[in-house]
């Protein structure tokens, strides 16, 4: 039976939207005063940034995506023959088309995956050859996850859109640190030109904007957050289809994984010394995924025998 929504965007998704939107105003800004430096076709060029968010799912721009940003490659037919009879018993009980995905493959010899864009499904060599089929299973079903719940697609588009923004400040950002490498009065001047030229910017900009390019400042918590509620929407996702104790199994090796890494990262401190509290707290403020006890306390009521 195929489900009545082959995808979505459930709260998750659209909260990520939300919370990208100052960042959208911001570029909006940034792309509208280049418009207006570049004159007769400023105008083209708003438009144009604006649509391009559909190329998030056009296929051929997923391709490229998938290539060169994420390192991804097709499966050989080796793996193709390994993968295609797991994502088939995986989307015939999500009840979706599963031609509708591509599947992937990263060359890594660590244990991931990915679903990005529209239709990505990328895996890692190591879980194709290594993780038995119900723990690949899982592992596909929770990417699905994402997809079904618009997750990976919100994502990308938040991102595509906050693009300008991101790359006018790292540019500010470098020409203050170029005035500061200056010497002498030239420095303190170009300083001070540049904080006056900022801060007007950022004052009228926070003034036309009714202070929402403010709410920046608390962006990549909240979208951590966020981040962290998608990861269990989906481990829910890939439980309900009825792969809870592989996902369980999946995670315990992530966490014996990340155990042991930590174990063996040197640390200046010395034996016995704890870290700095707020440091490790703004550490777990940012994570993009909830920490292990977590997601396994999320999937407990999936693990409980149906009586």
């Amino acid at each position: 039976m195929l489900a009545d929504h082959q995808r979505g965007a459930d709260a998750t998704a659209l909260s990520r939207l939300l919370l990208y939107v100052p960042n959208f105003l911001c570029s909006l800004l940034v792309v509208t005063l280049l418009a207006l430096f570049l004159g007769g076709i400023g105008l083209i060029l708003v438009i144009l940034w604006l649509v391009s968010g559909a190329l998030v799912f056009h296929r051929p721009t997923e391709s490229v995506i998938a290539r060169h940003f994420l390192r991804l490659r097709y499966p050989t037919p080796d793996e193709r023959a390994r993968l295609e009879p797991v994502w088939h018993e995986v989307s015939t009980r999500a009840g979706v088309v599963s031609r509708n995905y591509e599947l992937w493959i990263e060359d890594s010899d660590h244990l991931n995956a990915v679903a990005a864009a529209g239709h990505i499904v990328g895996v890692t060599r190591f879980a194709v050859q290594r993780l038995p089929n119900g723990q690949l299973a899982a592992v596909l079903a929770h990417e699905l996850g994402h997809h079904i719940g618009g997750h990976s697609w919100s994502s990308l588009l938040g991102y595509w859109y906050a693009l300008p923004g991101r790359v006018a400040w790292r540019l500010l950002r470098g020409a203050a640190s170029a005035v500061r490498r200056a010497s002498g009065c030239l420095a303190c001047f170009g300083v001070g030109i540049l904080l006056i030229a900022f801060g007007g910017l950022a004052m009228a900009t926070v003034q036309t904007l009714y202070g929402l390019p403010l709410l920046i400042l608390v962006m990549p918590y909240a979208l951590a957050a966020v981040g962290r509620r998608a990861e269990l929407r989906a481990d829910q996702q890939a439980a309900a289809l009825g792969f809870a104790p592989m996902l369980v199994e999946v995670l315990g090796q992530l966490h014996q994984a990340e155990t042991a890494a930590a174990q063996a990262t040197p640390t200046a401190q010395p034996t016995g010394a704890a870290g700095p509290p707020r440091q490790e707290s703004l550490s777990r403020l940012l994570a993009s995924h909830p920490d292990y006890h977590t997601r396994l306390h999320h999937l407990q009521p999936y693990l409980q025998p149906r009586g």
